[in-house]
């Protein structure tokens, strides 16, 4: 691996990287080798893969800014860029399935994406989710065993050595969150009084099985968000052949005789097309990606004849298999003020609604203050307090993405479509007893003066508060999946059905979303995306 040349003793390399972007992107070449679009999680590691061959010219394109704010870069105020510039502002339409209710699904936007706002917390998936990726594609590269070499390779792990699990020699820094709350300790406390087990971190052992509860893993570096962006795209900036365009929105993929040559974008007002020599990587996330596939004429025929967009290539499952983990939050109100600590989420519990799975179908997050949906919040929040933000894993019900204009710049309409499924109300009830056993255990007692919301609730009464507590995750995924059936997307090299020279690469390519958060799934699919790029590319 080449030493980064952002290392902190090079005290010089903030000036020759900005000097060096600054001078490539006033000379903007007509075509590059590849254009990456989107520098977010899955972007910022193919860029990087890529233009670590020097002979590549690499484009990465980012409709939002630099990643240089203190509402990034410090830990505690990640909450702050939720419905600001840095979040494109998604809502989807009003369920009726959650009372009617309209949820806001923010993602980022700007350089890191998802990970230079999300809450830092670096969760690999479940052995289980990476068998069914390889199944789906019908590659075993995809599988539990492959993907683990990966994390190795590109781990940087400050814990307790580990090396069957853990690397410590790649470019993503991940420690254990420092000098956890005494709360968080609380909750592993908890667990072990229900007979979960608890591990000494989240991405080993405890993500094979029935799953467990352990201190989060956390991209946190020296105190500061260690976003992929800056742990894979910051230190190349000095680079001749890595160009990185911000404040640019790419409006479609150029496509001739069946193979993308380019894309069009839109830059300070003006429209302008560049080449692509030899990949176009599609890494906008779940709902831009999709979008712009369906305005480069790619999706689902009628959906597209509606507005008069010509039909490049008939696949029906672009902008289809919506996914995202649907939270409930319950809450606790502290005997005496707490300050949250690293990012206010430092212990995680996966487990099972039932003892008949293989693999842990419900997502915990503690959350070191209150989190009330705009519905819940009438229950009376409490001025101090802890939330137990916990969901479904693995929801069934699926959502669908549609156009509602042949204008690019016009949003999508999005159908999340949460707990459409009945049996997804029925895993909600068994996640709110179990958060209601975790909160109310004896190792929150010297902590918790009372359980603030839902409290004792049964039949349609605990229906109702499931339905107006809901909230998103942000794990928006799966509309442009990966597989072999007649609504996949993309193959298992990435490469869209039908078009040449064209991959997607982002959340959008899972054909099921990960078990847990899903910044770290991102990366692998960056990294597999990557390698597969070179080997076809000789690089």
């Amino acid at each position: 691996m080449t030493k980064d040349a952002a290392s902190p003793e090079d005290r010089d390399f903030p000036r020759r990287a900005q000097e060096n972007q600054v001078r490539l992107t006033a000379e903007l070449r007509p075509h590059y080798d590849f254009i990456v679009c989107g520098a977010g999680a899955s972007g910022s590691v193919v860029a990087r893969r890529l233009a670590e061959n020097a002979a590549v010219q690499v484009l990465l394109v980012e409709a939002g800014d630099s990643d240089d704010a203190e509402t990034v870069l410090d830990p505690a105020r990640w909450p702050e860029n939720l419905g600001s510039a840095r979040d494109w502002g998604f809502q989807a339409q009003p369920n009726p399935h959650l009372n009617g209710r309209t949820l806001a699904m923010s993602m980022g936007k700007g350089l890191g994406g998802g990970s230079s706002v999300n809450v830092m917390v670096w969760a690999r998936g479940h052995r289980s989710d990476w068998d069914f990726f390889a199944s789906a594609a019908g590659d075993p590269g995809w599988g539990y065993d492959a993907v683990l070499g990966i994390y190795r390779r590109i781990e940087n792990w400050q814990g307790t050595p580990d090396p069957h699990y853990r690397g410590s020699s790649g470019p993503v820094w991940v420690q254990p969150a420092a000098d956890p709350s005494p709360v968080a300790h609380a909750m592993l406390d908890a667990a072990r009084e229900l007979g979960i087990p608890t591990f000494a971190h989240p991405n080993g052992p405890m993500m094979e099985g029935d799953g467990g509860a352990a201190i989060s893993d956390m991209l946190i570096r020296d105190g500061r968000r260690h976003s992929l962006y800056r742990a894979y795209v910051r230190p190349w900036l000095d680079r001749p052949n890595l160009t990185v365009l911000t404040d640019t929105v790419v409006r479609r993929v150029v496509i001739h005789d069946r193979r993308a040559i380019g894309v069009e974008v839109v830059r300070a007002g003006q429209v302008h097309t560049i080449g692509a020599g030899a990949e176009v990587v599609l890494s906008l996330g779940a709902i831009q990606t999709p979008k712009l596939l369906m305005h480069s004429g790619i999706g689902d025929l009628r959906e597209l004849s509606r507005f008069g967009i010509p039909v490049v290539q008939h696949l029906p499952g672009v902008g289809r298999n919506f996914q995202d983990h649907v939270s409930f939050g319950c809450t606790w109100e502290y005997r005496e003020p707490i300050a949250p600590r690293n990012s206010g989420s430092e212990a995680t519990l996966y487990w099972k609604s039932r003892p008949g799975l293989d693999a842990p179908d419900l997502l915990f997050c503690q959350v070191e203050f209150p989190v009330p949906s705009e519905r819940t919040a009438a229950f009376g929040v409490p001025a101090h307090g802890w939330t137990m933000f916990a969901g479904l894993a693995h929801p069934e019900s699926r959502g669908r993405l549609r156009l509602q204009s042949a204008d690019p710049m016009i949003p999508l309409v999005i159908d999340a479509n949460m707990l459409a499924e009945p049996a997804d109300m029925t895993t909600a009830k068994a996640c709110v007893d179990l958060c209601r056993a975790l909160g109310n255990a004896q190792a929150f007692w010297p902590f918790v003066r009372r359980e603030a919301m839902p409290g004792e609730l049964n039949g349609a009464a605990l229906e109702t508060y499931i339905r107006d507590a809901a909230v998103t995750y942000w794990h928006q995924s799966g509309t442009a999946k990966m597989g072999r059936d007649e609504l996949s997307v993309v193959d298992g090299a990435l490469k869209v059905y039908g078009i040449e020279a064209l991959r997607v690469a982002d959340g959008s390519i899972m054909p099921r979303v990960t078990t847990g958060n899903t910044q770290a799934p991102c990366a692998i699919i960056g990294e597999r995306a990557a390698q597969m790029l070179r080997a076809a590319h000789g690089l």
